[in-house]
């Protein structure tokens, strides 16, 4: 009966298997690529078979959907080796600090969350008033609907707080990209709210930011440039926001060409911070620059 029941039990995983490989060729994409240190990571994301429906993405934690866009987030393969960097004490303060922003979930009903969201409302079309909370008039900035609650679920409080940052200390930059004001554009352009979202959860995760301490080049580089300015994080998202739009031009994308740019930016990102391990200021990074 033993036997019998490990035979059963055989076949059965073994069903579980093949079918789990059929999904994994059919439904899911698996993007490997190569991190400045000869090491590698996954992303994956869903393949949208039917492009009224959302992409799913399904790598990295707190996966965010959106419309026809998946983040491109990094997850490192387990038995991949890992770096490990000590804190000073004021890194380690600095990072707790954000970790702690990060860990913050949009919460409609709270009303610093509610009076952040009318601020970025305030900021990026003044003149203009917002009728309700709840509004079809958030589809002009790019949220996929009425409520932009519903959008904040992947990128939680941090990613309204980094687009309220961005529209209120380099307001030229915020309004050229929220505008679309530079360059040739495209005839169906990505939809600004949505990539800031992603922009934030591609940061979190490339850099490594929900870990004790970081595990790679890029990420410790990262920590010392928090350590010496508190809105690192948050100037780390205009910069990349407005390479992700230069990487857009550049390349003559189109709305579903979203994925390749925002790998396109990350891969430059890094390239960035690991070829500047020696800078102690995010102002001294070349790509900030752009910022106005």
């Amino acid at each position: 009966m033993e036997n019998c029941w490990i035979s059963s039990f055989t076949l059965f995983t073994a069903a579980i298997s093949r079918r789990f490989d059929w999904i994994r060729a059919h439904c899911f994409e698996e993007i490997v690529a190569m991190d400045g240190r000869g090491g590698s990571f996954v992303a994956v994301r869903r393949i949208s078979q039917d492009h009224s429906h959302s992409a799913e993405v399904v790598a990295g934690s707190g996966a965010w959907i959106g419309k026809g866009l998946s983040c491109v987030c990094a997850q490192r393969r387990e038995s991949d080796a890992r770096l490990s960097f000590d804190l000073t004490p004021s890194q380690e303060e600095c990072l707790q600090k954000l970790q702690r922003r990060i860990e913050a979930n949009y919460d409609s009903s709270n009303p610093e969350h509610q009076e952040a969201l009318r601020a970025l409302w305030n900021a990026s079309f003044p003149g203009e008033e917002l009728r309700d909370l709840i509004s079809e008039q958030w589809k002009e900035m790019g949220w996929q609907g009425k409520d932009p609650a519903t959008d904040f679920r992947g990128g939680g409080f941090i990613s309204l707080e980094n687009l309220l940052f961005f529209a209120t200390t380099f307001p030229k930059s915020f309004q050229d990209l929220l505008q679309k004001q530079e360059g040739n554009r495209a005839m169906w352009e990505y939809p600004f709210a949505v990539a800031g979202v992603n922009i934030t959860f591609m940061l979190i995760q490339m850099l490594d930011l929900e870990a004790v301490k970081p595990r790679t080049l890029a990420g410790a580089v990262f920590l010392k440039l928090l350590a010496e300015n508190e809105s690192a994080f948050d100037i780390l998202y205009c910069i990349t926001f407005k390479l992700m739009d230069q990487q857009w031009l550049a390349m003559n994308a189109s709305y579903m060409d979203f994925n390749t740019v925002m790998k396109s930016t990350q891969h430059e990102l890094q390239k960035q911070l690991l070829l500047l391990e020696d800078i102690t200021r995010i102002e001294d990074m070349p790509y900030y620059s752009l910022l106005q």
